[in-house]
Parts: structure tokens; sequence; C-alpha cells
């Protein structure tokens, strides 16, 4: 999901808004460089797969760099992917119906030659 960036005044609003249980599942990606243009060919197709699972509403790619995270580069390109769900029982429908032929795909593929980890972000208010 792309868009525009809003006024400063609207995204102070945003901010304060309760979005109390937003559920993102975060999956972080290193992938070797001599891949990495065919690995996000392949990204794209994947996310527009996920995004057609039930209870995915959206996702937002992020490039990261190592040393903005206190670590040494390492030439690999650096992904981050957001997928907004609809509530848990969403995530919990694709970790035992789905990720286990999804992970299997891109390990065909490209295995050896990236590193993933993920997790679960649960949206709260604070205040």
């Amino acid at each position: 999901m792309i868009r525009p960036a809003a006024p400063a005044a609207s995204r102070r609003r945003a901010d304060s808004e309760d979005l109390s249980g937003v559920l993102i599942y975060e999956v972080n990606l290193a992938v070797d460089r001599p891949i990495s243009g065919a690995f996000t060919s392949w990204l794209a197709v994947h996310i527009r797969q996920m995004l057609a699972l039930p209870g995915f509403e959206g996702a937002r790619v992020y490039r990261r760099r190592p040393e903005d995270e206190g670590l040494v580069d390492d030439g690999r390109l650096h992904l981050t992917v957001h997928y907004t769900l609809a509530d848990r029982a969403a995530l919990e429908t694709y970790l035992t119906e789905h990720a286990g032929r999804m992970r299997g795909e891109i390990q065909r593929r490209f295995g050896g030659r990236f590193a993933a980890s993920r997790r679960v972000l649960e949206a709260t208010s604070i205040g």
C-alpha cells in the first residue's frame, strides 16, 4: 500500500487513533545480491498471493540498512514486509493451512541464498 504523505496535522491525528487489535505479520528478509532481482520479482507475485488469502488486508515493503540497526553491511539486500491482517484468526489460518506451502516454495527457489525471520505485532493503545 503506497499512499502520499499526509500533512503533519493529519499524521498526528492518525497516530492518536485507537488501533487496538490491528495485527501485523512481519517478515524480515536478507537476500544475496546476485539473486536480488529474481527474488524481488518473485516477492511481488508472492505478496499478491498472500493478499488473496482470507484476512490479509494489505502489505507494505520496506528496505532496511544494516548500519541503521548497528550492524555491519553484509552486502545483502534487506527487506521487511508488513502484512496487515483482519484478526488473529486469519493469522492462525495462514500458519496452519498455507505457511508450509508458501515457505516451501521460497526454499525451492532460493534456498541457501536468503534468510528470513518472522514476528507478529499487535497494535495497542497506551494512552
